[in-house]
């Protein structure tokens, strides 16, 4: 099929976008990378009346570090990503995500702001960004910018707290800890494929050897990725060893209320996560071994 009519528009500054979006409002949609929104415009999904390009705003294109804040354009493709040394140096599980993204020719056009904008429940980057407690900051016509954590722009399925006359504008991960464990473990039944499960976790010990910190996050389970707070806060201070590894496993699995589709039902997804949590947690610890 063929997208219905519209009206594009190539905005070539951030303040002309925002005025179209405000101008149009829910009749107009913004497109970067349109690795999803053309597809729901060719099946006519998504039908909107104005198309705002944004592909030549460079102010939204970029990588930098400052403060042990790696901050990401949204404009920015899952390749540029993959291929960053200070991505590679400051917060390798992003490489890692970025890496598992679709193929070659969606990495290269896809961007992260779209993306976490989409808030596809099986895409990499929601999911990343609700484990390292990303920050997103949003553009408004007035100058005036707001700045929303993870877990409060991704809301549900596809669904985020961005209004129709904003625009995503910049996302911030912070810094890894040096000698700071990380995995990410996706299941798919392809390369390339939406993952039906996946695990992300972040470990750093103390000098005794105990867990400083954990960070474990699943998805692909319910309508957004799950952060597993209280087993976070409960195993601070335990030695990372294989009976803790199996004991969060275990616990993990009957974690959330998993969905039952075409892809796997709930007694699948949770055999997936004991598995998926055990393999993370290992590679985690070697990661904190490091030097």
């Amino acid at each position: 099929m063929k997208p219905s009519p519209f009206t594009y528009h190539d905005p070539h500054s951030l303040d002309e976008a925002l005025a179209l979006l405000n101008q149009y409002g829910e009749e107009a949609r913004i497109i970067a990378g349109g690795q999803s929104l053309v597809a729901m415009m060719n099946l006519r999904l998504a039908q909107p009346d104005h198309l705002i390009d944004i592909n030549n705003i460079p102010v939204l294109n970029g990588i930098e570090c400052q403060d042990r804040l790696l901050q990401i354009g949204a404009l920015t493709s899952h390749q540029d990503i993959l291929q960053s040394e200070l991505v590679r140096q400051s917060c390798p599980i992003l490489t890692n995500a970025a890496a598992h993204i679709g193929h070659y020719a969606i990495r290269q056009r896809g961007t992260i702001g779209g993306s976490l904008s989409h808030a596809d429940p099986a895409a990499e980057w929601p999911m990343i960004a609700i484990l390292l407690d990303g920050e997103m900051e949003i553009a408004q016509l007035s100058g005036e910018k707001r700045t929303l954590g993870a877990r409060d722009f991704i809301q549900s399925i596809y669904t985020t707290d961005l209004a129709p006359e904003e625009i995503l504008t910049k996302i911030s991960f912070p810094c890894l800890e040096e000698n700071e464990g990380w995995a990410f473990k996706p299941f798919a039944r392809r390369r390339g494929d939406y993952f039906i499960v996946a695990v992300a976790a972040c470990l750093t010990l103390d000098q005794s050897g105990r867990i400083k910190r954990l960070r474990l996050c699943l998805g692909g389970m319910e309508a957004t990725a799950i952060r597993l707070d209280e087993i976070e806060q409960g195993s601070i201070a335990h030695l990372p060893d294989e009976n803790w590894i199996r004991e969060v496993a275990k616990a993990a699995c009957n974690e959330g209320n998993p969905v039952d589709d075409h892809n796997a039902d709930v007694e699948y997804r949770r055999e997936l996560v004991e598995i998926l949590v055990t393999d993370a947690l290992q590679d985690a610890f070697k990661g904190t071994q490091r030097g």
